[in-house]
């Protein structure tokens, strides 16, 4: 306390002996007094600082007034020598401002002071507050505005019973918190007091309802948050400083909100996280999510709308530099991720892309960003907005449209002058020559349009062609004219492709004496083929054997069926078990499932297509049939309405890109009257025929147009017949498609044409049976007879319908003198044709359009077809039971097996039925009808038939320029094909099951139809090479299997053996 006590001081030799009463520090000090002002009733504290103020509280006790009034010093805020806290007694009225004065212990003038600033005495008043409403809750910061309202040392405001919780204030006002209202809304009385003087002026404050939040919208934002949520609710105008909070994975994280209205207010969404991290590419729920309104606790956690938080958009760098270069006007494309969150309601973020200072207009999609940049060049960095996010993928040189330097400008000018006088001349050589150019080039538009309208007038002449021609056809047609096959004859080609007299068609004859022997036998062969036991072993036994080819197992299923033919039951109670056994083994030889039925490798397979060959007989006859016929009449008529190549089988209309003549062939349609055969005196029978065509083909569309009505297989035949050409009454010319008149030139021989011949239009022809004598043909040797006979007869069908698959001519030199036979076009493996023949091949695709036009003419008939096929009910018939039956079965075997993929199902079913029996049907029409088919007949059924295939498929067909033309022929029908093939099988499995009994009833009515179509005995014959083939694996088999040695059949077999063995 040294510097305190100033050494002059009579009391300074005790000074340290504090014991002593006496002590004093000479010459106080007040260096500043607070608050200068109070309301005079009093109770003001009044704090004086300074120095020398006293060594004890008792020096001050009493000794304190402050402008003249009394001010009793407080203990608690007395700090020796430093500070004096004395609180202010009553004024009386009309006091006056005055300065404080102490005294230390006693009123010597060294132990008094008085300091510099006066206190005076002010009333303070309430003029009004603000806001004058909140939250039943509190926490509203009011304001209460007026006078001398920071006077006095201390202030009290009630809400009602409530303390307002003090803030701060000020002369003008004061600040503080509203109290949560203890009685519910309505108004309050606000009383004000500072120090001991309360205010009488009465305010009052209104608490009204909590506000509350009804709605956010949007309720997602990104990661990195500040997306604009819009908040709909009540009261919200009463919220002052409205935040958003969410909290996720213990972090708490704010924003700020602003009141629009009552109703609405704005926020900007908190973000999820401090920092992004790389991982976060989930959707993430906040944990907590609610506001802080004043304080509202109620909406601290709002639980009814969850806000959703989607990755953050995400962009690459622009390029691996840093730095894009860009010309000036082209967009700059910033790709990424996350760009637009996949929110229902299509709200997408709000993007702002900067090109250094300058904003660019922005079009967004999934996965980039378009940004259509501003007039500017140079290098620039690029920064993209969105949210709360600043992201930067690099910048961007736009290269400036180069502004070229004066001495630059100089040195063009004078490099220009040089050039435009070398241009001048070269223009003029140029002028001659483009001119030239032009009229080419416009002779090629021309080409062109002339082109394209050809093949729009070629597809629409065909189209009205065909349908005027169908009509007449099918005006000809009723359901009995088509030529269909007998029950007998049906079967046969499809149960033995190619073997058209079939020991099972015949009566069985056993050469010696021993027939009654062998029939006894046979029938005793017959019960054990009844016998299901053995039935099986012996199929099984059969295809366990390595020399049982594919062939014999197709012959085996089909000889069983026929065998069976009168037991069509037990047929396909075995046929089940079949079936069964192949599901069985397919899958547990971990095959894929789709495999199953797909190829005939199994006797199982061929004996199902064998069982449907028999129970869609009636469908085909009654309903399938007609579309079926109604195509192939189609196909043939279109095919002939062009030139068809006799020695290649191309034809200008094709489906099929391989039978394509891919030329320009100049022909024209002749009308040839051809003279009635049956009566020379009835009308003449109009004939379309081509100019262009051999005289075999003439012959036989004369022999389509004279016997329209008549099957195929009752008609003369083309090369048993002469075409004469009548000129007049007696002038009669035999045509030939060789004879004296052929042209040869380089080793090419010419087939005649009526061209060759020069036949007019409408001119008479007859045909008459083949004469005897050759007058036509020259005497030499290097055309012989034979070539001839040889060449017509490779257009006779005499062979099975397989000999059929795609059979075209094959160009053989003549034996005798190595001359090649052509029609339309040389066969292009010869590699003598000439350069320019050559070139013409390269662009030869050109006239792929025609497949369009062939298919465009076609298209209702291949629909007809597909529609009647992929229908359960059409044209009246309803769905055959088999096709029902066997569906049922195999989604069973599916169930059994836990197979619930639909696709395997569709496979199955489209391999049992589709693909088993009706493609073949499609391919080959002549196992169901007596008509001829050729070889380009046969390629366009077979693009039907891929078509067919491919509909039945539930694979994805990715197309392109190098894809077959077949597949891209159908490529936009395929969909809608498919889309019936589901719709169709569909339907199958919603249609009531067939209960056995039904089904048994209607196979036993079939069976009872065409028992006596086959031969059971030639049946069994045939059936027993194979015991006796395999003897010894089929008795061995038997003596394994449990139910067989309980049935004794080993035994009965050996007895069978050795029956038949003495007879042969």
């Amino acid at each position: 306390l040294r510097h305190h006590c100033p050494l002059i001081n009579p009391y300074t030799t005790r000074w340290l002996n504090l014991s002593s009463k006496s002590v004093k520090c000479t010459n106080p000090r007040i260096t500043e007094v607070t608050p200068v002002a109070g309301p005079p009733e009093g109770g003001t504290r009044v704090t004086i600082y300074g120095t020398n103020l006293g060594l004890t509280f008792s020096d001050m006790v009493d000794n304190v007034e402050v402008a003249d009034v009394r001010c009793a010093p407080v203990e608690d805020g007395y700090i020796i020598a430093e500070q004096i806290v004395c609180e202010m007694a009553e004024a009386p009225a009309e006091s006056r401002p005055g300065p404080v004065q102490l005294c230390v212990g006693e009123c010597k003038p060294e132990l008094k002071t008085r300091s510099s600033q006066l206190y005076s005495f002010v009333t303070p008043t309430v003029t009004g507050l603000s806001p004058s409403r909140g939250p039943e809750s509190g926490g509203t910061k009011v304001t209460i505005m007026g006078e001398n309202l920071g006077a006095g040392s201390s202030v009290n405001v009630q809400f009602g019973n409530q303390t307002c919780e003090f803030f701060g204030r000020t002369m003008k006002e004061i600040l503080c918190y509203s109290a949560p209202s203890l009685s519910g809304v309505g108004p309050v009385q606000i009383s004000v007091s500072v120090d001991h003087a309360q205010i009488r002026e009465s305010l009052t404050f209104e608490y009204i309802e909590d506000p509350t939040v009804l709605r956010i919208e949007p309720d997602w934002s990104i990661a990195s948050g500040h997306t604009p949520l819009m908040v709909t609710g009540t009261n919200l105008d009463v919220v002052q400083e409205p935040r958003i909070r969410v909290k996720y994975a213990g972090r708490e994280s704010v924003n700020v909100c602003k009141v629009l209205n009552t109703t609405s207010m704005s926020c900007f969404a908190p973000s999820l996280l401090a920092e992004y991290l790389p991982g976060l590419d989930t959707v993430k729920h906040a944990d907590e999510f609610g506001f802080i309104f004043n304080n509202v606790q109620a909406l601290l956690v709002y639980n009814n709308t969850n806000l959703l938080y989607y990755p953050n958009p995400y962009f690459e760098p622009l390029s691996t530099t840093g730095v894009l270069e860009q010309k000036p006007g082209s967009p700059i494309i910033l790709k990424g991720r996350n760009l637009i969150p996949l929110v229902s309601g299509g709200v997408k973020l709000n993007y702002t892309v900067l090109i250094g200072e300058t904003p660019c207009s922005v079009t967004v999609s999934e996965s980039q960003l378009l940004c259509e940049p501003p007039n500017l060049t140079g290098q620039y960095k690029v920064l993209v907005q969105v949210g709360g996010l600043h992201m930067s993928p690099g910048a961007v040189h736009i290269m400036s449209d180069s502004l070229l330097t004066l001495p630059a400008i100089v040195s063009i000018a004078a490099g220009g002058g040089l050039l435009l006088i070398i241009v001048i001349l070269v223009l003029i050589a140029y002028k001659r020559k483009s001119r030239e150019n032009d009229l080419t080039l416009k002779r090629l538009q021309m080409q062109m349009d002339n082109l394209e309208s050809r093949v729009a007038l070629e597809c629409k002449e065909a189209f009205a062609e065909l349908q005027t021609d169908i009509n007449e056809l099918t005006s000809d047609l009723d359901r009995a004219g088509i030529p269909h096959l007998d029950y007998r004859t049906y079967a046969m080609r499809v149960l033995f492709p190619g073997i058209e007299d079939h020991p099972v068609l015949r009566e069985l004859e056993v050469s010696g004496n021993g027939q009654q022997n062998v029939e006894k036998a046979l029938k005793l062969f017959g019960q054990l083929i009844n016998n299901k036991v053995f039935l099986l072993t012996f199929i099984r036994t059969l295809e366990m054997q390595r020399s049982f080819s594919m062939r014999d197992r197709g012959n085996v299923a089909s000889l069983i069926m026929t065998a069976l033919q009168g037991r069509l039951e037990y047929a396909t109670d075995v046929l089940k078990h079949l079936l069964s056994d192949l599901i069985d083994r397919n899958l547990e030889s971990k095959n894929h499932p789709k495999l199953l039925l797909r190829r005939t490798e199994s006797v199982a397979e061929k004996m199902l297509t064998n069982w449907f060959a028999f129970l869609l007989h009636k469908f085909l006859k009654e309903c399938a049939g007609e579309p079926l016929f109604m195509l192939y009449c189609a196909i043939k008529q279109q095919m002939e309405k062009g030139p068809i190549d006799a020695i290649t089988g191309e034809a200008r209309y094709s489906l099929s890109e391989d039978k394509l003549i891919r030329q320009q062939i100049e022909y024209k349609t002749l009308i040839l009257n051809c003279v009635n055969p049956d009566n020379e005196n009835s009308p003449e029978i109009p004939v379309k025929v081509l100019n262009c065509d051999t005289i075999t083909q003439v012959k036989e569309k004369i022999l389509d147009a004279v016997y329209k009505n008549i099957p195929y297989s009752q008609r003369p035949r083309a090369v048993d017949m002469d075409l004469e050409w009548r000129q007049g009454r007696l002038a009669r010319v035999v045509l030939q498609d060789e004879d004296i008149t052929t042209k040869i030139e380089n080793d090419w021989k010419r087939l005649n044409t009526l061209l060759h011949y020069q036949v007019s239009d409408r001119s008479v022809v007859a045909l008459v049976p083949k004469q005897t004598s050759s007058y036509n043909i020259p005497p030499s040797a290097s055309i012989s007879r034979a070539s001839i006979s040889r060449y017509d007869s490779s257009f006779r069908y005499t062979g099975s319908p397989d000999s059929l698959r795609s059979r075209a001519p094959m160009i053989t030199p003549d034996l005798e003198s190595g001359v090649k036979v052509w029609h339309l076009v040389k066969n292009h493996e010869h590699g003598d044709q000439k350069e320019g023949d050559r070139g013409s091949k390269m662009v030869s695709e050109i006239y792929l359009t025609r497949l369009l036009a062939t298919k465009g003419t076609l298209q209702k008939f291949v629909d007809d077809l597909f529609e009647t096929l992929f229908s359960t009910v059409h044209r009246g018939s309803t769905l055959p039971l088999a096709i029902k039956y066997m569906f049922d079965f195999l989604d069973e075997q599916a169930d059994k097996h836990g197979i619930y993929d639909t696709d395997v199902r569709h496979t199955w079913k489209s391999n049992c039925l589709p693909l088993r029996f009706w493609v073949n049907v499609i391919k080959n029409p002549q196992f169901v009808f007596d008509i001829h088919k050729s070889s380009i007949t046969d390629a366009c059924l077979s693009v039907v038939a891929q078509t067919f295939m491919d509909s039945c498929s539930t694979s994805e067909h990715r197309l392109g320029k190098d894809s077959p033309s077949n597949k891209l022929l159908y490529a936009k029908d395929i969909p809608n094909y498919k889309s019936w093939v589901e719709r169709y099988y569909a339907d199958i499995t919603r249609m009531p099951a067939i209960s056995d009994q039904d089904m048994n009833a209607y196979l036993a009515e079939q069976a009872r139809l065409h028992s006596t179509e086959f031969n059971m005995l030639s049946a069994l014959n045939e059936i027993y090479s194979y015991v006796s083939k395999y003897s010894e694996e089929i008795v061995s088999a038997l003596e394994h299997e449990e139910q067989a040695r309980k049935q004794r059949l080993a035994y009965k077999v050996e007895q069978l053996i050795s029956a038949m063995s003495l007879e042969s």
